[in-house]
């Protein structure tokens, strides 16, 4: 397991810094997925899981932090499970919904893509790397380069909303960021 991503993460779940209300892009969107099982990639403190279960989801959430799968587990339809993405191999064909917010694991995008049933919705929202962020990333490869998902999901996916844009992040920091909302074909 990556100890220092989990340890990393147990603390910033301890302190409980991290937005606790769903990102504007989720609520905006989750609605294009029919209804059934989701995938909430990186989940944190559930934020999104809680909402998607509101909508009568099914969510397996997936989170290397063990302090944060601990506070999750016991919800209704939600079944947090504490994973590391570096050895995690996601279901196939199972999900009518992915959601992954501010985490990037490229070597997931065709995991993501098996994972979907058909007809599947991914919700995604991260940072792009660009020389103007106010916040510097501590590992350039945890950011997009821009056009990123777009050359990679438009092959196999029908993009519904694709976007760069700039934002001041929940720390006050201007970034550059990309959404998209992809329908695998």
């Amino acid at each position: 397991m990556a100890l220092e991503d989990k340890q990393r993460w147990d603390e910033k779940h301890q302190e409980d810094t991290m937005p606790h209300e769903p990102v504007k892009f989720i609520t905006k969107y989750a609605y294009l997925s029919k209804r059934g099982n989701a995938l909430d990639i990186a989940c944190g403190n559930g934020r999104h899981s809680k909402f998607l279960t509101s909508l009568g989801f099914e969510v397996d959430a997936l989170d290397i932090s063990s302090v944060a799968i601990d506070q999750l587990k016991g919800t209704p339809h939600i079944h947090a499970i504490e994973v590391d993405f570096d050895t995690y191999t996601l279901s196939k064909s199972k999900y009518d919904l992915i959601v992954c917010t501010y985490f990037l694991e490229r070597k997931l995008f065709p995991q993501m893509l098996e994972a979907l049933k058909p007809d599947g919705i991914i919700l995604m929202e991260t940072f792009v790397a660009h020389e103007e962020n106010g916040r510097k990333s501590s590992n350039p490869s945890f950011r997009l380069r821009e056009g990123e998902l777009k050359a990679y999901f438009e092959k196999c996916c029908e993009l519904i909303h694709i976007e760069e844009w700039w934002d001041i992040d929940y720390q006050g920091f201007k970034t550059l960021k990309a959404s998209m909302v992809a329908k695998k074909k």
